[in-house]
């Protein structure tokens, strides 16, 4: 990711430079004209031609000026470019991160309902299965005590007929 700080330093820099450049063009103008006159003064000229080379130099001038000035807008413009370009990476940063949660929130809740499924299928399964068995020992439990009423039925019948055949045993000597 871009930092727009530094972006806009490095453009700073740069404009600098070129501003440094076109000065110092200004600078060597201005020496040179400098050193001309100097020179010339030595001969002495007319009047006229003075002034022609201070139209010059201040032509030189206001030329420099105007290149300061259109660096400068540049420089503002990199450096507005170069924020639109770190908020626009910013925010594709920021939208991926958030497709990534999303899918990841979506891949654990897609988890989770599997889990309950597979849970609730196991819970369903253990349940069946335990009234299942409640139910067999429950009919086993039926089916035995059933047995043994029959059983207890059959023994207090068999002591019935003993008794009763004992009693008429006892009665018939009896009633001889």
């Amino acid at each position: 990711m871009v930092n727009p700080k530094g972006q806009a330093r490095k453009d700073n820099q740069e404009a600098e430079g070129q501003v440094v450049e076109s000065s110092e063009e200004v600078q060597e103008q201005a020496e040179e004209t400098t050193l001309k006159v100097e020179t010339e003064e030595s001969v002495v000229k007319p009047l006229g031609e003075v002034l022609g080379q201070a139209e010059k130099a201040y032509a030189a001038y206001m030329e420099a000026e105007r290149q300061v000035s259109r660096i400068y807008k540049e420089n503002e413009q990199q450096v507005a470019n170069a924020y639109r370009r770190a908020e626009g990476q910013a925010n594709n940063v920021c939208d991926d991160s958030i497709k990534q949660a999303l899918k990841t929130r979506d891949q654990a809740i897609a988890q989770a309902l599997k889990a309950r499924e597979e849970t609730e299928r196991k819970a369903s399964e253990s349940y069946q299965a335990a009234r299942e068995q409640a139910e067999k020992a429950g009919e086993e439990s039926v089916a035995q005590a059933l047995k043994t009423r029959d059983e207890i039925t059959a023994k207090a019948w068999q002591i019935r007929e003993e008794t009763v055949e004992q009693a008429w045993a006892i009665y018939s000597k009896i009633i001889r």
